[in-house]
């Protein structure tokens, strides 16, 4: 499991963007995101350099 530190993320609408960056890199990964926190967890196999770019890529900051 990859847990990121997502910054800028104030909404449904926000966490939704950052759901749908990380699932063109893995269709398959099993997101959760508490957005109090600004935690995003990430059952995946992929690396996690690769789903933070991709976040970061959405206009995200992360800081894992």
């Amino acid at each position: 499991m990859i847990e990121l530190k997502v910054e800028g993320m104030m909404c449904g609408g926000c966490a939704g963007t950052v759901e749908k960056a990380i699932k063109r890199v893995d269709p398959n990964a099993a997101v959760t995101i508490d957005l109090p926190t600004g935690r995003v967890n990430v059952e995946t196999d992929k690396d996690s350099k690769a789903i933070s770019e991709a976040i970061e890529a959405a206009g995200y900051d992360v800081a894992a």
